[in-house]
C-alpha cells in the first residue's frame, strides 16, 4: 500500500510542487495584503483624527474671533464718537444760538459721516481680525502638532501680543484717515441738500450709494486697516530682537492677505450687507402709521413716505449705537456669519496651519 502511494507521489511530483508553491504564495500574498490593509487603515484613522482635531481647533478659533470682534466694538465706537462729536453740537442747539443754521449744517455732515464710518470700520474690524487670528491660529496649530518642539514656538506669546496690537492702527491713524475720506464724500453729496428738503428711504439710499462710490474710488480700503511697510518696528533698524523680526514677518504676511483680490471681494460683501442692514433699520422710521394705512394702500410705503432732512439727521446720528453694538445685533451677526467671511477665514487658516514642506 505504501509503495503504491509513493509511486503515485513520484508520478505527480511536479504537480504537488506547483500546488504547494501556489498555496504558499497565496498565503504569503494574503499576509502581505492584510499588513498593507492594516497600514492603510491605520493611516486613514490617523489622518481622520488629525483632520478632526484640526477642524475642532479651527472652529474654536472662529469663536475666539467672534468674541474678540464684540470686545473691540466699544473702543471702536468711542474712538469714532471722540472724533465726530455730534453731542456737543446738539447741546449747543438747545441753547438757541444765533448761528443755529450753521450748527445744523455741521451736525448734518457729522451725523452722516460717523454712521457711514461706523459701517466701514466695523466691517474692516471683522475682516482684519479674521485674518490676524487665523494666521495666529494656524501657527498655533503647528506649534501643538506632534513632533513640534515646544521650546521653539513659531509665535511666542510676546509676538502674538505685539502682532495683535497692530489693530490700534484701525482705531487710531487709520480711523482718522478714513473719517477724512468719508467726510469729504458726505460733504460732496449733501452740501447742497437743504435741511427742509424731504427724502424718501429710496432717495436716502441713493445718497449712501453716491457716498460709497466716492469713498471706494479712493485709496485701497486695506490701507486704513494696517500701517504701511514703514511700520514702527521697521524704523528701529538697530536693536531688533528675534521676536521683533517674527512680528514684522507676521505683519508682512497679513498685508499680503489684505491686498489680495479675495479679501477685497469679502470686504465688499460685508459692506453691502452692512449698508443693507443699516437701511433695514432706517426703514422702521419711514413706515406709515397703522391708522393711516387703509386696506387699499400700497403694501410698500418706503418710496412714498418722506421725511425732512432735519428729522432724518437725529435718526442717522443714533445709528452708531446699532452698528457698533457689543451685544450681538442683527448687524454684527450678519457680518460674523457671512459665508464669504467664513470661507476666507478657512483659506487663511488652511494656508498657515499647513507645514511649509507640504506647501512646496
Amino acid at each position: 500500500m505504501f509503495s503504491s502511494v509513493w509511486d503515485f507521489i513520484k508520478r505527480h511530483k511536479k504537480k504537488f510542487i506547483f500546488t504547494g508553491a501556489v498555496v504558499g504564495g497565496v498565503y504569503l500574498l494574503s499576509k502581505y495584503a492584510q499588513k498593507k490593509i492594516k497600514e492603510v487603515q491605520e493611516k486613514e484613522a490617523s489622518e481622520y483624527i488629525a483632520q478632526a482635531r484640526r477642524q475642532f481647533h479651527f472652529e474654536s478659533n472662529q469663536r475666539t474671533c467672534n468674541m474678540t470682534v464684540l470686545s473691540m466694538l466699544p473702543p471702536l465706537r468711542e474712538a469714532i464718537v471722540v472724533q465726530l462729536n455730534s453731542e456737543s453740537l446738539t447741546a449747543m442747539l438747545k441753547t438757541k444760538p444765533a448761528n443755529k443754521l450753521e450748527i445744523w449744517e455741521d451736525l448734518k455732515i457729522i451725523s452722516f459721516t460717523r454712521t457711514i464710518v461706523a459701517v466701514y470700520s466695523t466691517c474692516m474690524l471683522v475682516v482684519l481680525l479674521r485674518v490676524q487670528l487665523n494666521i495666529i491660529g494656524g501657527y498655533l496649530y503647528l506649534d501643538n502638532s506632534v513632533g513640534k518642539s515646544a521650546a521653539s514656538p513659531l509665535t511666542p506669546p510676546d509676538v502674538q501680543q505685539q502682532y495683535l496690537s497692530s489693530i490700534q492702527h484701525l482705531l487710531g491713524d487709520g480711523l482718522t484717515e478714513l473719517i477724512s475720506r468719508v467726510k469729504t464724500a458726505v460733504q460732496s453729496s449733501l452740501d447742497g441738500v437743504s435741511l427742509k428738503q424731504s427724502l424718501s428711504l429710496l432717495e436716502l439710499e441713493q445718497q449712501l450709494i453716491w457716498i460709497r462710490a466716492e469713498v471706494d474710488s479712493g485709496r485701497p480700503l486695506s490701507s486704513y486697516m494696517l500701517a504701511g511697510d514703514e511700520d514702527v518696528l521697521a524704523d528701529q533698524a538697530c536693536g531688533l530682537t528675534e521676536n521683533d523680526l517674527v512680528t514684522i514677518r507676521l505683519l508682512n504676511e497679513t498685508r499680503d492677505m489684505l491686498d489680495s483680490p479675495d479679501l477685497s471681494k469679502v470686504l465688499s460683501a460685508c459692506l453691502n450687507r452692512g449698508f443693507s442692514r443699516l437701511l433695514d433699520n432706517l426703514a422702521e422710521f419711514f413706515r406709515l402709521p397703522v391708522s393711516d394705512s387703509g386696506p387699499n394702500c400700497a403694501p410698500d410705503s418706503l418710496s412714498v413716505v418722506s421725511l425732512p432732512l432735519a428729522k432724518i439727521i437725529p435718526i442717522i446720528n443714533g445709528q452708531i449705537n446699532f452698528v457698533c453694538s457689543e451685544t450681538p445685533s442683527h448687524f454684527v451677526q450678519d457680518l460674523l456669519l457671512n459665508d464669504q467671511v467664513k470661507e476666507f477665514a478657512a483659506i487663511v487658516y488652511e494656508t498657515f496651519s499647513t507645514p511649509q514642506e507640504l506647501q512646496k
